[in-house]
């Protein structure tokens, strides 16, 4: 059952170490790909452009005008929206509704347990 005061989270994109940080209330680590270094601002030139995961499954393209279209293999319904950045990751604002974090690394994205390379 959901409230209104509920987030919602599409879980097609999450792998279990997201689904469990979100059930435990909790965020996932992300820092994996760091090196022992946190995560760094950024700026929009930084990440503009296309983005795609290793296994093709997920692609996302940042525009310069602050707008984003991402793609998941098997959902029918593509995601767009606006993104802001915010230190070290953009936040991505579907048109559903839904908010997502995007960490930017040195050269690669991490979206929802999703580790994304430039295209």
């Amino acid at each position: 059952m959901t409230t209104p005061c509920e987030p919602y989270v599409d879980f097609t994109v999450l792998d279990a170490a997201a689904l469990l940080a979100i059930a435990m209330g909790g965020h996932a680590d992300l820092t994996a790909h760091s090196n022992g270094t946190g995560p760094k601002v950024v700026t929009g030139a930084a990440v503009v452009g296309a983005w795609r995961s290793p296994d093709g499954v997920v692609q996302l393209r940042l525009h310069t005008d602050g707008t984003f279209a991402g793609e998941v293999a098997g959902r029918r319904k593509s995601a767009r929206g606006t993104y802001d950045i915010q230190g070290a990751e953009v936040v991505l604002h579907d048109d559903s509704g839904l908010n997502t974090a995007v960490v930017v690394y040195d050269g690669e994205l991490e979206m929802a347990g999703h580790r994304l390379l430039p295209v």
